[in-house]
């Protein structure tokens, strides 16, 4: 145990350029360890849970790079942040109601060209903000959507309403 408090130093903030080094390397295997366990989804389409947990993470992680926080302590609360997180995402499959809770449920914000003005302000959604999202897609006006959801993830999916074909010239 000596040896490990002399390659990463006292927890007071006072290391040397070699000790926060060995701090560093020994902090990116633990934050490959914690996206292991995590898994994939968690730097995918961040849900709000997904960002409460990377600024948790990236706090405690910091406070350990500067010796603001006791190493081991810290990063036993770090993995435990890291792993409720993985057992919110497991029991989120399997319980409809946690699920919904947690992540929220997708909302119509655009029906057959008509915008739901209602679900906009309740969710706090400018109609520039719901242009700029179909823009972005390709699609240049709300009487063009057929549907537009606010997805779980917070982002606008739309679909387009059917085109007609193309009418031939003889």
């Amino acid at each position: 145990m000596n040896l490990i408090r002399d390659l990463i130093g006292p927890d007071d903030g006072y290391q040397t350029a070699i000790q926060l080094s060995v701090r560093a390397l020994f902090l990116f295997a633990f934050g490959v360890v914690c996206v292991r366990i995590a898994g994939r989804r968690m730097f995918s389409q961040a849900a709000p849970l997904d960002i409460i947990v990377y600024l948790i993470v990236g706090s405690n992680l910091s406070r350990i790079m500067i010796g603001g926080a006791h190493v081991f302590p810290s990063l036993a609360a770090t993995l435990t942040i890291v792993m409720l997180h993985r057992l919110l995402a497991y029991a989120t499959l399997r319980w409809g109601p946690l699920a919904d809770w947690i992540k929220a449920r997708p909302k119509v914000v655009i029906q057959n060209g008509d915008a739901k003005l209602d679900v906009l302000a309740e969710e706090g959604i400018s109609e520039a903000d719901l242009l700029e999202s179909l823009r972005l897609r390709g699609i240049g006006a709300v009487g063009d959507v057929d549907l537009a959801m606010l997805e779980r993830n917070g982002r606008i999916s739309a679909i387009r309403k059917p085109q007609p074909p193309p009418l031939l010239r003889p």
